[in-house]
């Protein structure tokens, strides 16, 4: 068995009541999203998914993104400081970045791999200690469910229906059980979820 260092595989994503990450707008419509990112429980949230973990895996989108944002972030003195935890910890991790198209790497502490999600993954956690952490980045997380390599998987879900949009649970996805390890629910109806996959 390949799995003998015992790295998790983390999953974290944000989803409407209608188990959507973006509206039917396209991957920037995230109005039934983003207001509930900024709350205390997300926050809390985000604090305890990284706080174990020393590898980051992220698509392309993400990692470019990722870039426009967080390093600011981690520099601002008036940020909150579980944003600005997590933005130092984003910079200084090790990053993998999943990607067919990218030349070079976008982030320092990063390189890039084009391979099959689950070949990296699995990659992953024959070597090193620490959790890996798929954070937001849709494409991977699904390959990941597809193949049955999550771990745990976070989750903040909505008070919204948006109503169109892209799927996390695709049909076809292998079966499987999860325990629920923790959940706390803020005070505009967001929940934070975590779920520990059963083997």
């Amino acid at each position: 068995m390949s799995d003998s260092t015992g790295r998790k595989v983390t999953a974290n994503i944000n989803l409407t009541l209608d188990g959507r990450y973006n509206g039917p707008g396209g991957p920037g419509d995230l109005g039934a999203i983003v207001p509930y990112a900024v709350t205390d429980v997300a926050r809390n949230h985000l604090t305890r998914i990284w706080e174990n973990a020393t590898t980051v895996v992220l698509g392309r989108g993400n990692a470019e993104g990722f870039l426009g944002f967080w390093p600011s972030v981690a520099e601002d003195d008036n940020a909150d400081p579980r944003d600005r935890g997590y933005a130092k910890w984003l910079v200084d991790t090790e990053k993998v970045v999943l990607s067919t198209t990218l030349a070079e790497a976008p982030w320092s502490r990063a390189r890039v791999v084009n391979a099959p999600t689950a070949e990296v993954l699995a990659d992953l956690k024959a070597t090193g200690e620490g959790d890996i952490l798929i954070n937001t980045s849709a494409s991977v997380i699904k390959a990941a469910l597809a193949a049955d390599l999550v771990d745990r998987l976070c989750l903040i879900v909505c008070p919204e229906i948006a109503g169109g949009g892209e799927r996390l649970f695709d049909d076809g996805l292998p079966a499987s059980k999860w325990t629920l390890t923790h959940r706390e629910i803020g005070e505009s109806g967001e929940m934070a979820l975590t779920y520990d996959r059963v083997r």
